[in-house]
């Protein structure tokens, strides 16, 4: 039988055809694919005629076609569904995908041909794309000699292989640190659909009739601000924190560690004096000391009204706080101050009803686009769901593919990855993919949704749009193919519209008696909206600092004892807090150390939120959710991918230069 991955999918806009493939699929066309794109190389570089836009950088654009299918079908179930098999696999072909970004990039011949391309009669975008090129050319290594592009290779390869391994570990030991209740009453607090959840999940590992309360990916876990049993609450909180550090098969402190040297390796090898340098090279940022500058303005505030709220938090508990006490006294404060009660407004919160009467109907407003489920067409798991989706005027735009359950073999987290980018040149449309990790709960039981799992949903979603929105001729910069510190942006301009009240009205009803949320605590919600912002700033701010303490090290300083390094970054910056860990800790921060992803690139959440805080006021003043505006959003901005200088796009929008002071308003920070 003919491998389905090695011709392009025959089903509706290329979606891939997984329930026909298996790991050797995934193998078989992924070893095609490195050697094709590799043959298509050599052909280009071995055409005698001169270099010329279309017979170079257009070639190239066409070039590995093969591999991008594959990689993205197979990258697609590393994360989110992957078996033991395919676990394996990405641990073998890591390096290889590796050594072939370098075999690529590192090619004398084919970067002389991109900077002999003369782009006198090219439009802008062609102009931009030779320009992305030979910078990445520069970036990864061309002007190294001999010996220095062999070194360049052998830690880029050690690199994706400690990444790889990183990876597997915290999902792993995000499984094994999940805590086994054995009583029901242990559990008092918790909403009854939790409880259940935690039933179900210990009857799957085995463990009939006690209750498991499985991890997110960061450290502070939802049932912290539920659970009144105080031990209980102290048990998940270690469990949670002490992930990737406690010794043992999984852990990761020693992967960190090794990653951290290599990087700073790495770095000094291509001319930077650290890795957070080389890393802001490549984004939107003007350089490192910026980024600096702009976190630690922020968080001697941000610690403050840390502060002010652990003296609110200590006089509602009549005792000294510790930190596995800080969500669940937060949440009582906001009871007896705003009269909010979050767990109260999950009923409000059915997964269906955000996604069609919320999600949806937001986009709809504003964009005109109309979804339209596909029972016909299937993901890699039964939980996906697929829409089609369609412009105003009835034409095809694209897929969106939906899964939002957590199980076992998905990694913890929340994001947006796509199957097939749109190209102008390629005749592509889009297929992108939103991944949550919801609890599900028992057969015939609505899933009800935090609001904080409400932000993720419509988050997620912003990231699809720029993915379904994208209007590009280059598959380089199609969608969110955009700087790091650049790609949030459009997903966090996508949470305004969760509390916008023609939306909210839309979606927030009781899933058993349809009754909408009262205005009342529509109000009171609205006036809650800074507490917490203390706490929530210093947990952010605490990784990415830390994120960046990792990175400007010079190879010969990294830390014996990682958790010790961790302490001293953090009261070094200024963002150490007794009661308040960083978001993520060392020994689970997927983000920075499994693959490249946000390494030294954490900060990105909130410099694009500098953006988004001037767009959330630009839509308000423009007249809100009208068409005009989302038109304006989607064709200057979201459209655009990387085919232009990504603050062109927010400025085409703006009229201006982003500043700090909204976001600081926003944040309670001024």
């Amino acid at each position: 039988m003919t491998n389905p991955l090695l011709h392009p999918s025959p089903l509706p806009y290329e979606l891939p055809p997984f329930a026909q493939l298996g790991p050797s699929d995934y193998a078989e066309a992924i070893g095609a694919g490195l050697a094709g794109q590799l043959a298509e190389i050599q052909a280009i570089v071995a055409d005698p005629a001169p270099a010329t836009f279309e017979n170079t950088a257009l070639a190239m654009e066409r070039s590995g076609r093969l591999l991008h299918r594959a990689a993205s079908a197979f990258f697609t179930l590393v994360s989110a569904d992957a078996s033991e098999e395919i676990r394996a696999l990405e641990t073998e072909l890591s390096p290889r995908f590796s050594a072939h970004q370098d075999e690529v990039y590192l090619n004398r011949d084919l970067y002389e041909r991109f900077a002999a391309i003369s782009t006198a009669d090219c439009g802008p975008e062609a102009v931009r794309l030779v320009a992305e090129y030979l910078k990445e050319f520069r970036q990864s290594g061309i002007a190294l000699d001999a010996a220095g592009q062999k070194r360049l290779k052998e830690i880029n390869a050690e690199l994706a292989a400690l990444g790889t391994e990183f990876g597997q570990r915290v999902k792993a030991g995000m499984k094994a640190a999940a805590l086994l209740v054995d009583d029901a009453g242990d559990l008092a607090g918790l909403p009854a659909d939790d409880v259940a959840a935690a039933a179900e999940a210990a009857n799957t590992a085995g463990h009939n009739g006690k209750y498991l309360l499985t991890l997110i990916q960061p450290g502070n876990q939802p049932a912290l601000a539920a659970l009144q049993n105080r031990d209980v609450r102290r048990r998940l909180f270690e469990a949670s924190v002490a992930r990737g550090s406690s010794g043992g098969a999984l852990d990761v402190l020693d992967i960190a560690r090794a990653t951290a040297a290599l990087r700073a390796e790495k770095a000094n090898l291509l001319g930077f004096e650290n890795y957070a340098e080389l890393v802001v090279d490549r984004q939107t940022a003007p350089d490192f000391e910026a980024v600096q500058a702009m976190l630690n303005r922020m968080a001697p505030a941000a610690v403050r009204n840390a502060d002010a709220e652990a003296a609110a938090l200590a006089e509602q508990a009549g005792h000294p706080l510790e930190a596995w006490d800080w969500a669940f006294y937060s949440a009582k404060v906001r009871k007896d101050r705003y009269e909010v009660d979050e767990q109260a407004l999950r009923p409000y919160f059915e997964l269906d009803r955000v996604l069609t009467d919320g999600v949806f109907f937001a986009a709809t407003s504003l964009y005109g686009i109309t979804f339209h489920e596909r029972g016909d067409l299937s993901g890699y798991h039964p939980d996906v769901r697929v829409w089609e989706v369609r412009n105003e005027d009835g034409s095809e735009l694209g897929l969106f593919l939906g899964d939002y359950y957590t199980r076992e073999s998905k990694r913890g987290g929340a994001w947006m990855n796509s199957l097939v980018d749109q190209s102008e040149l390629l005749g592509t449309k889009p297929v992108v993919i939103n991944t949550l990790n919801i609890s599900k709960p028992p057969a015939g039981e609505s899933t009800l949704l935090t609001l904080d799992e409400v932000r993720t949903t419509f988050h997620e979603f912003g990231h699809a749009l720029h993915g379904l929105f994208s209007d590009v001729t280059f598959p380089r910069f199609s969608g969110t193919s955009v700087p790091r510190d650049f790609v949030e942006y459009p997903s966090q301009v996508n949470e305004m519209w969760i509390m916008w009240p023609e939306v909210l009205a839309n979606y927030a009803r009781h899933h058993a008696t349809g009754e909408p949320l009262p205005q009342s605590v529509v109000d009171k919600l609205n006036a809650s909206r800074l507490w917490g912002e203390g706490f929530g700033t210093t947990e952010y701010l605490g990784a990415a600092l830390l994120d960046l303490a990792w990175h400007v090290l010079e190879q010969a300083a990294v830390p014996d004892d990682a958790l010790a390094f961790e302490d001293k970054s953090l009261a070094a910056a200024g963002i150490a807090h007794p009661l308040i860990p960083p978001r993520y800790r060392t020994g689970y921060f997927q983000h920075i150390f499994a693959g490249a992803g946000y390494a030294a690139g954490y900060y990105s959440y909130i410099w694009s939120e500098v953006l988004d805080a001037e767009t959330v006021d630009w839509f308000t003043e423009s007249g809100g959710m009208t068409r005009a505006n989302g038109e304006r959003f989607r064709r200057e901005l979201l459209g655009r991918g990387n085919s232009r200088d990504p603050l062109d796009s927010f400025r085409s929008i703006r009229g201006r230069d982003a500043t700090l002071e909204p976001l600081l308003k926003r944040r309670g920070l001024e």
